[in-house]
């Protein structure tokens, strides 16, 4: 392989190149398989580079006669801060290898850590599918993710959450709350203002506008908005992607009242029966880190949490980037980031937030 080669050919016949983003070939492969998520569609990679400025990047595997049997796709993050990584993906809880053949994927791995090389990159990070073994530490003790299938109608639904949850909920549904759904200007508005308020509670810089936009613009039918309002009053908003049969709420943020109106119980019950309706049958809470209070809470409802594995690899003697705000490095960070006004926090986070990745 030569310096800048954007091919890699191995001794099975496996050859990995470089692919355009506007293949549609890619796409229906990936819409095709069964353990893919749309972190692996090139329309999530492409939002998350145009939301972010960040570099997208996509590697497909094909065997010798052309045919796709492996992909991987990639995000390279620049931070003034945090250094360069290579992600698969960007801004995604998933997103790995996407192969059937170990083969295949270790094919992927190593031209996956060719490119982080080459764009010097100190970390390379695989967030779930197919993990390789040799140089890459696989870690699987930080996240758990939460999936569960839908019941079969919405009293179904209300009936499978345990009891002592299900009275909490029962309480959100008595408040009158209303819904709204979709995808206006209006509904993307109010949920980055509540996303905002909510990562700024966290004491975490929050994404730029764009990326949701752009996400809810690539996404097309595969991505919309819940909204739940008292009085008119915005209290809770998520944004949800929708992926084969699965529904996956990504993006939520909520007001200060929402946990004495039972706001987030209403919108997650409202959106799984929106997602039954809209021909889902199932429910993916997402990630939460182990032993937090998100964990918990998904839990109350019902859904057992799984470990994701991901894998990492760092250039010799670098250490692997670490983003993660629990970490003891970033406590104090965290605080003071909690103190800043919410108009200075909003105006400095996506600086900083776009290079987290």
């Amino acid at each position: 392989m030569t310096a800048h080669s954007n091919n890699w050919t191995t001794a099975d016949r496996i050859t990995v190149e470089q692919a355009a983003l506007d293949d549609a070939s890619i796409d229906a492969w990936v819409m095709a398989h069964p353990r893919s998520t749309p972190f692996h569609r090139p329309a999530w990679v492409r939002a998350v580079a145009e939301g972010t400025g960040q570099t997208p990047l996509m590697l497909v595997a094909r065997d010798a006669s052309g045919k796709i049997v492996g992909l991987l796709p990639l995000t390279l993050i620049r931070s003034l801060l945090f250094g360069r990584a290579l992600v698969s993906t960007g801004f995604s809880v998933d997103g790995g290898i996407l192969t059937d053949d170990p083969a295949v994927a270790d094919a992927l791995a190593t031209a996956c850590w060719a490119l982080a090389e080459r764009h010097g990159c100190t970390t390379a990070e695989l967030r779930g599918g197919m993990l390789p073994d040799l140089g890459w530490s696989v870690k699987n003790d930080t996240y758990l993710n939460f999936s569960k299938p839908l019941a079969a109608d919405d009293a179904a639904q209300l009936a499978a959450v345990p009891r002592k949850h299900r009275a909490e909920l029962r309480k959100g549904l008595d408040n009158g709350l209303t819904v709204e759904i979709g995808r206006s200007e209006k509904l993307r508005a109010l949920h980055y203002s509540l996303y905002a308020r909510s990562v700024h509670r966290l004491g975490t810089p929050v994404f730029p506008r764009t990326l949701f936009d752009k996400t809810l613009d690539a996404m097309g039918n595969d991505a919309d908005i819940i909204l739940i309002s008292n009085n008119n009053d915005p209290v809770t908003a998520t944004l949800s992607l929708y992926h084969n049969g699965t529904c996956m709420p990504y993006w939520q943020g909520s007001s200060d009242a929402a946990r004495a109106l039972r706001s987030n119980e209403v919108a997650y019950f409202h959106l799984m029966n929106h997602a039954r309706n809209r021909g889902c049958h199932t429910f993916d809470f997402g990630r939460s880190k182990v032993g937090t209070g998100p964990a918990a809470w998904k839990k109350s409802w019902g859904w057992e949490g799984v470990p994701l594995s991901y894998a990492v690899r760092s250039a010799e003697g670098q250490d692997a980037r670490d983003v993660n705000p629990l970490s003891p490095q970033y406590r104090r960070k965290v605080e003071l980031w909690k103190k800043l006004p919410l108009g200075i926090a909003n105006l400095l986070g996506p600086h900083i937030a776009r290079g987290l990745g």
